[in-house]
C-alpha cells in the first residue's frame, strides 16, 4: 500500500518483506535505508560501506568484514562474554530493583561489545547517542529526527576518531580492518567507515532486545520457568524475542526499476518501507503470532534482515544475549516489573525508555 503522507509503499506480509529483502536488484539499498533517498538528498553522514551499498562494492565491503567476523574469531570471545555477563548478574543481584535499561540492556554491549571491537574505553556513551541518530536517521525529519541530531557532530567525530587504527586496540577485531588497507584494497578512511559499520548496529539493537526480553520475561513467568526447565533453549528463546518484539522494526530500500508485488505496480526510483515487525507477526507464516512461545519454530523470521545486507553482526549480538540470559538462567527464579514500563519513541526502533524489575534469587 502508498503511506501518501510520506510518499512511500509499505510492505508489512512476511512474504512480500522477505522477497523483497533477498531481491537486491530491485529493491536496493545504495540510495539510503532510511526514507529519504540519498541520491536525491545529501545525507546526514557518509554512507556505510555495507547497509548502503549494493553490488559489487558491497561484495567486496562485506567480504572484507567476514574474513574478521569469521567462525572462529566469534568463538573466542564466547568465555569473555559469559565471564562478564555473569559478573554483571553478580553486581545486580542484590540491588532492590534493576535499571533494566541503563544498568544492563546497554551496560553489558557497552562493555563486551566495544571491548570485541577494541574501541577505547573512554566515552563509549557516545556509542548509545550515535547508534540513536543512525536509527531516528532513518526516519522523517520530525522532533525524534532531530532530538537525536541535537549534538551530531561532536558525536559523529567521537566515533569516527575511534574507528581510526591508532585508537584501536591492537588486540580487538576493529583492527583487522586495517589489513585491508595495508594489502591495498582500501583508504585509511575507508577503513574507518567500515569500522564505523560495526558500531552503527552494535549496542542499539542489541541493547532493546535485552530489554524486551526482560520485560517478555516478566510478563510471561511461565516461559522463564520454561526456559529454566531446559536451559538448552536459550539460543531457541532469543529468536523467539527477536521474532516477538523486533527492536528493528523497519528499514527501506528504493527501487530501480518497475516491479509488480501482489498485483500492484511500483514504478523505478520509489521509496518501499519493508515493516519487518508486521512481517515478524503475520498469522500467514506465524500460527497464533501475538503468543510468545520459547518452543516456538521460529527459523526464518527477519529481526536481523536477509539476504546480502542481513546484520552482519547478529552473531556477536546472538552470543552477547544468549551469555545474559544464561547467567540470568542460573540465578533468578522469577523477573518482575517494579513499575509501569515506559516505551521508548523512536523512528525506526522497538524498545523501552524505562523498565525496572525486581530480580528474585
Amino acid at each position: 500500500m502508498k503511506l501518501p503522507r510520506w510518499n512511500v509503499w509499505c510492505m508489512a506480509r512476511f512474504d512480500q518483506v522477505r522477497r523483497a529483502l533477498m531481491d537486491p536488484q530491485t529493491f536496493c539499498s545504495g540510495a539510503g535505508v532510511g526514507i529519504s533517498n540519498s541520491r536525491k538528498e545529501a545525507p546526514w553522514r557518509p554512507p556505510s560501506m555495507l547497509l548502503e551499498t549494493d553490488p559489487p562494492a558491497h561484495t567486496a565491503n562485506r567480504a572484507a568484514i567476514s574474513r574478521t567476523l569469521s567462525p572462529a574469531a566469534i568463538r573466542s570471545l564466547r568465555e569473555r562474554f559469559e565471564s562478564e555477563a555473569h559478573r554483571l548478574v553478580d553486581s545486580l543481584l542484590d540491588q532492590p530493583t534493576v535499571d533494566v535499561v541503563r544498568e544492563m540492556a546497554e551496560a553489558f554491549p557497552l562493555k563486551v561489545f566495544a571491548d570485541a571491537i577494541g574501541i577505547r574505553p573512554d566515552g563509549r556513551d557516545n556509542l548509545v547517542a550515535y547508534g540513536n541518530m543512525v536509527f531516528n536517521g532513518m526516519g522523517p525529519r520530525n522532533e525524534l529526527w532531530h532530538a537525536a541530531m541535537a549534538n551530531a557532530e561532536a558525536v559523529s567525530k567521537w566515533v569516527l576518531d575511534a574507528c581510526r587504527r591508532d585508537s584501536l586496540d591492537p588486540n580487538g577485531l576493529g583492527i583487522q580492518i586495517y589489513a585491508s588497507v595495508d594489502s591495498g584494497e582500501f583508504t585509511e578512511e575507508q577503513a574507518a567507515l567500515m569500522v564505523r559499520s560495526f558500531l552503527s548496529a552494535g549496542i542499539d539493537t542489541t541493547a532493546h532486545a535485552l530489554a524486551s526480553a526482560m520485560w517478555l520475561f516478566a510478563e510471561h513467568p511461565a516461559q522463564w520457568q520454561k526456559l529454566r526447565e531446559e536451559p538448552a533453549r536459550v539460543k531457541n528463546a532469543f529468536e523467539e524475542i527477536l521474532r516477538f518484539e523486533s527492536p528493528f522494526q523497519m528499514v527501506f530500500r528504493t527501487t530501480t526499476r518497475d516491479c509488480v508485488i501482489d498485483g500492484v505496480r511500483i514504478l523505478a526510483d520509489e521509496k518501499v518501507l519493508l515493516s519487518l515487525g508486521a512481517a515478524n507477526r503475520d498469522p500467514r507464516k506465524w500460527p497464533e503470532p501475538d503468543r510468545f512461545d520459547v518452543t516456538r519454530a521460529v527459523t526464518g523470521h527477519v529481526g536481523f534482515g536477509a539476504g546480502i545486507h542481513g546484520c552482519v553482526g547478529q552473531m556477536i549480538a546472538r552470543m552477547e544475549v544468549e551469555a545474559l540470559l544464561a547467567a540470568l538462567l542460573e540465578e533468578i527464579s522469577r523477573i518482575e516489573l517494579a513499575d509501569e514500563p515506559l516505551r521508548v519513541r523512536h523512528n525506526t526502533l522497538r524498545g523501552f525508555e524505562k523498565l525496572r524489575v525486581r530480580l528474585r534469587r
